[in-house]
């Protein structure tokens, strides 16, 4: 792997023995402490917000350093795919399941980074809203 700013990160939630994560990212600079600055209504945001509330603060750790952007994204997928996440069976609260893989896209297509990940973060908002509507309209 090349070396370079990325890195990737568990949050751990202490009040389980061992603490177990229940998100995992990617980033650079300071971008795994973010999270508990974050304003919003999310699961994740939720359970930081349950952790604080009982007295605790979230662990972050991270789990490799200093990687590429591409072998980042590649490790995030890998640790994600292994954890699971809810939807899945899995202990993750992670909504965006990376693909991990930024190269192999068709040279006549420009995808923005992040574009992806968006797409499928719409695409679960967009379902959660479509099962909710068909919950109150039988």
């Amino acid at each position: 792997m090349a070396s370079g700013s990325f890195y990737v990160y568990a949050l751990l939630d202490p009040r389980e023995s061992p603490p177990r994560p229940f998100y995992i990212g990617k980033g650079s600079g300071s971008r795994a402490y973010a999270h508990m600055v974050e304003d919003g209504e999310g699961r994740k945001i939720r359970r930081i917000r349950d952790i604080e509330s009982a007295g605790y603060a979230v662990i972050v750790r991270q789990l490799v350093s200093d990687l590429a952007e591409p072998d980042a994204l590649r490790v995030e997928a890998q640790l994600i795919a292994a954890h699971g996440t809810l939807e899945t069976g899995g202990i993750l609260l992670n909504l965006v399941v990376p693909s991990g893989d930024i190269e192999g896209r068709g040279s006549t297509v420009t995808v923005p980074p992040g574009a992806v990940e968006k797409a499928q973060l719409g695409l679960g908002l967009l379902k959660e809203a479509i099962l909710e509507l068909a919950a109150v309209n039988p």
